[in-house]
This record gives C-alpha cells, structure tokens and sequence, in this order.
C-alpha cells in the first residue's frame, strides 16, 4: 500500500509470495516473522536462551515521514512488549526512520527507553550509502549511546540492471554484495575514527568480507584513494565489526573466526526466514573448539549486548 511503485508483493516459485524491489524479489514474508510464541517455542527446540531480534528489510523505509515513523514505533513498541513478556529470552534491534533525521533521533530515544540493546539498519537506506552525510547527527547519537548496530542487507541497489529477478539470486548472493560493500565503504570512509564507539554486526558471516580482507588492505596500500580517509588499515577496523554464524557451512565458519577472531563472531541463525536454520547453525557453533565454542554461543553477545 504505502511502498508502490518502487516495492510491490508477488507470487514467485513454490506459490509464495515475495516482496519485489524494482522487480526483483528480495524477501518471502512467513507468519512466524510476528509470531513471538512460535519463536519462543522453536528457540526452546533448538535450545536458545535469548533472541536478539530484528525486524528484517526493507525494514521501515517506505518513504513518508509518516509512514516510516509509525511503522517503526509498531516494530519497536511490539519487540518492547515481548520483551517484557519473556524477559530471560527475549532483547531488541531497534528500527529506526533513517531517512528522517529528527524523527530518527526521537525514534532512538523512544527505543532505547524500551529497552533496546542496539539498532538495525539495511545495508542501503532506499539505494544510499550508510556513510551518506544525511545520516550522521544518527549516528553520532548511536555511538554517544555505544549502541551496536545490526547491517543487514536488502536488495542491492541496481538490482534491476544486475538481473536480480533471475533466480531470486538477491538471497543467495545480492545480499551478501550489499553487505559487503557497505562496511567496505563504512572502513575507506573513516566511519570507525569518526565513531570510536561504534561496533557493526555484518550480517551472515559478514558477506564477503572475511574472503575479501586481504583484498582491502592491499588496495590500501597501493591505491591511495583507498587510504585518503582512514588512518589505518582495513584489517586494524575488522577487531570493531563482528559476524555472525549464519554461513552454512563449518569450514566457512571456521575461516571467519580464523579471520575476525574469537571475540568477533556471534551465534545467529536466520530464523525465520526460508532458509533460517536455528538449529543447524548452532551444531556448527557447537563444533567449534570448546573455548570458542562459549564465546560464539553467548560470551560475546553477552559482553557487546551488556546482557
């Protein structure tokens, strides 16, 4: 209703219905997305103690002021009353207006009262870059708070002219491209001197990005365009974003704690979305050696979460 004709909601394959970006699906909408009882009960299955949860992309950008704000204050007030419902189970992301600064700003402050534990983001706010000027009075505020800060991505801008629509190919590797390229940026562009604070959350193994880190540093050595903004190099950045464990994989999951180090990664899972898997991700975790196995389970959310 509100998000025409830029998102628009369309069967795909398998009879479900996705939400399209210029096009191209991006997101499949389950019921257990809103439904706190099914997680609290999956989450018990899997043996989870607490969610730290989000609401997932496009999040709340659907343009108006309006619009935008209501719909993150119905995210956020709903995750504030879960919390208090299951307080040993249950903390928050909150959503936030980003195109709106005022509001924004207001939104923070309304979340954090709630309780929030940190802030969500996509990794492009409606096709602009996360370091965009407009959105640094929030993130100034962000780090004032020392708030961590969830990226996850969305479908990448110019997903029509990459052909995203083939294939659903935004799950499988568009998402992982938006993630990538926007900490890359947030590194080149001096975000971590500019925020001292500031720690990100690089969604599903961090994208690329483990792969790629010796990719950036050795364009920073060479390219001085690639250091006109920062004072170190990218890997020196890589101790102040964390990833989390939703890779599928235990030699992927191994490279990113070999890569981002022990007190860099954190348990995730992907629930609920179609291919969220609490379980399976946790027996990785599990498999890891026994004092990082603790660490990924819960020791470093619990020290970046304050829980």
């Amino acid at each position: 209703q509100h998000g025409g004709p830029h998102y628009t909601l369309q069967m795909v394959a398998g009879g479900l219905r996705a939400i399209h970006m210029d096009g191209s699906p991006f997101m499949t909408p389950v019921p257990n997305m809103f439904d706190w009882e099914a997680r609290i009960a999956n989450m018990n299955k899997a043996r989870v103690d607490i969610a730290v949860t989000s609401l997932s992309c496009p999040n709340v950008y659907w343009g108006s002021a309006e619009v935008s704000l209501k719909a993150a204050r119905m995210m956020n007030d709903d995750m504030a009353r879960a919390q208090r419902q299951w307080p040993e189970r249950i903390r928050w992301f909150a959503s936030l207006p980003w195109q709106h600064e005022k509001i924004a700003l207001e939104e923070l402050a309304h979340a954090c009262n709630g309780g929030a534990v940190g802030v969500m983001v996509l990794a492009n706010i409606a096709g602009k870059a996360l370091t965009d000027p407009a959105f640094a009075p929030i993130w100034a505020e962000i780090d004032r708070r020392g708030l961590p800060v969830l990226v996850h991505p969305s479908a990448p801008p110019a997903s029509r002219e990459l052909g995203m629509h083939e294939f659903q190919l935004t799950a499988p590797i568009g998402f992982t491209f938006d993630t990538s390229l926007a900490v890359a940026r947030c590194i080149y562009d001096g975000f971590f001197d500019r925020y001292p604070s500031l720690k990100l959350i690089a969604a599903h193994g961090g994208g690329a990005l483990p792969y790629l880190v010796g990719r950036l540093d050795i364009c920073w050595d060479n390219i001085p365009a690639a250091r006109a903004k920062t004072a170190e190099p990218p890997r020196n950045y890589m101790r102040r974003i964390y990833v989390d464990s939703v890779v599928f994989r235990q030699d992927v999951l191994d490279m990113c704690v070999s890569v981002c180090g022990t007190d860099n990664v954190l348990y995730g899972s992907d629930y609920p979305h179609t291919i969220g898997d609490m379980a399976g991700c946790l027996s990785r975790v599990d498999a890891l050696p026994g004092d990082v196995r603790e660490k990924v389970r819960g020791g470093n959310a619990e020290r970046i979460f304050r829980l």
